[in-house]
C-alpha cells in the first residue's frame, strides 16, 4: 500500500467519527466486541452505534450491547426501527434507554421480518421521529438514514428526497447515509438537499471492503452501486485476501480524503464488528491519536 497524498493533516477536532456494530449472539461475541471497541478507541469516536434487527428481532441484544458499551465508558447510540411496533412498545424502550443514559438514537423505518414484504410495514421513520419527540422531547439527538443512491423502495430521486425532508421536518438532528463507493453520489445528494432547504449535517457512511462476495451481496440488497471498474478489480482479487484488503483500504482512503476535503461533516464506519480496515483507513487519514 502507498500513502494517499495530502491526507495527513485531516482536521480531527472538527470531524465527527462514529462506528457501527451489530449485537453479538453470545458471550464470546460480546467479549470479541469489547476488544474491537477498545481497538477503535484510538479514533476517539464520538459514539458507537448498534443495529436493530428486522421487526425488533434483536431488541434485547441491541439494548444489552448498548448497556455494555455505556458501562465501559463509551458513548453509545442504539438503532431503533419502528417496523410494526406499537407506540407503547416504542415508548417503553425509549424509557429504558433514557434510564441507561443514552443521549443519541438512530431512528429508522426498519425492514420487515422474514416472510413479510416491505409493503406490510405500516409505519415509517418520519412517524418514529415524531413519536420520539412527542414522548422524549429533545432528550435524544436523533439520527436518520439518507440514501444518496436512492432507497430501493422509493419511486425515484424526488420521492426519496421528499421522504428525507419529512424525517428532518419531524425533528431529526442529523443523518447517516447508506454506504456508497462514488463520492459524486454524495455530492449530488448534498446539493439536492441544499436546494430543498435541508441543512442538517449529513454524514457519509463508509463500508470497508474485506470480502468480495459479501460486499456484492450487501450492495445488491441495499441498492448501493459498485462502479464497474471497482467491481472488476475486486473480482480479480476475490481469492487474494490480502490484496483485496489493501485495494479496499487504498480506495476508501482516497474517497474519504475527498469527502473530507469537500466538507463532509464526519465519517460513519460500518465495521461489521471488525476493527482492522476501519483503523487502517483512519490511520492513513491521520485520524488516530498520537499515542495509539
Amino acid at each position: 500500500m502507498t500513502d494517499t497524498p495530502g491526507t495527513e493533516s485531516a482536521p480531527r477536532r472538527t470531524l465527527r467519527l462514529s462506528c457501527e456494530f451489530f449485537p453479538p449472539r453470545d458471550e464470546g461475541g460480546l467479549k470479541s466486541l469489547d476488544a474491537v471497541a477498545g481497538k477503535l478507541q484510538s479514533l476517539q469516536p464520538d459514539f458507537y452505534s448498534c443495529t436493530y434487527g428486522a421487526g425488533g428481532t434483536t431488541r434485547d441484544g441491541t439494548r444489552e450491547t448498548i448497556a455494555r458499551l455505556l458501562a465501559q465508558g463509551y458513548a453509545a447510540a442504539p438503532h431503533l426501527s419502528i417496523g410494526n411496533d406499537s407506540k407503547e412498545t416504542v415508548f417503553a424502550l425509549l424509557d429504558q434507554y433514557r434510564q441507561l443514559g443514552v443521549r443519541r438514537i438512530v431512528a429508522l423505518r426498519g425492514d420487515a421480518p422474514s416472510g413479510m414484504g416491505a409493503p406490510r410495514i405500516q409505519n415509517n421513520a418520519e412517524k418514529l421521529v415524531g413519536w420520539i419527540r412527542d414522548h422524549s422531547g429533545t432528550h435524544f439527538h436523533l439520527e436518520v438514514a439518507a440514501y444518496p443512491e436512492i432507497h430501493p423502495d422509493a419511486g425515484g430521486p424526488d420521492q426519496d428526497l421528499e421522504y428525507f425532508r419529512r424525517k428532518v421536518a419531524a425533528g431529526a438532528d442529523s443523518a447517516i447515509t447508506q454506504y456508497f463507493y462514488s463520492p459524486y453520489a454524495y455530492y449530488d445528494f448534498i446539493e439536492r438537499c441544499s436546494r430543498a432547504g435541508i441543512d442538517i449535517p449529513i454524514v457519509p457512511g463508509i463500508m470497508p471492503i474485506t470480502n468480495f462476495e459479501g460486499i456484492v451481496r450487501f450492495s445488491r440488497k441495499c441498492g448501493a452501486d459498485i462502479p464497474r471498474w471497482m467491481f472488476k478489480r475486486l473480482e480479480a482479487l476475490a481469492d487474494d485476501e490480502a490484496g483485496l484488503r489493501d485495494f479496499g483500504i487504498d480506495t476508501l482512503t482516497r474517497m474519504c480524503a475527498e469527502l473530507i476535503e469537500a466538507g463532509a461533516p464526519g465519517l460513519h464506519f460500518y465495521t461489521l464488528n471488525r476493527w482492522g480496515a476501519t483503523r487502517a483507513i483512519c490511520n492513513r487519514l491521520g485520524l488516530l491519536t498520537p499515542d495509539s
